[in-house]
């Protein structure tokens, strides 16, 4: 198991907060979106921001605190 120190906790935290932000933003957008081709644009790119939410996730919860 990996061992983290409080800095670096911090930053993944950091990290997995903004991926969610941008993800939420990104649906938003598809929802207001008229063009079909560009709603789905961006539908798969915030599925993307979401895998890697899930990814940092796994990542953060297979460390252990100091």
């Amino acid at each position: 198991m990996t061992v983290l120190t409080m800095k670096e906790l911090a930053f993944i935290e950091d990290e997995i907060r903004a991926e969610e932000i941008i993800a939420k933003t990104m649906n938003w957008c598809a929802t207001q979106c008229k063009d079909q081709e560009l709603r789905k644009t961006l539908e798969d790119m915030a599925e993307g921001h979401q895998l890697k939410i899930a990814k940092l996730s796994q990542y953060f919860n297979r460390t252990n605190n100091i």
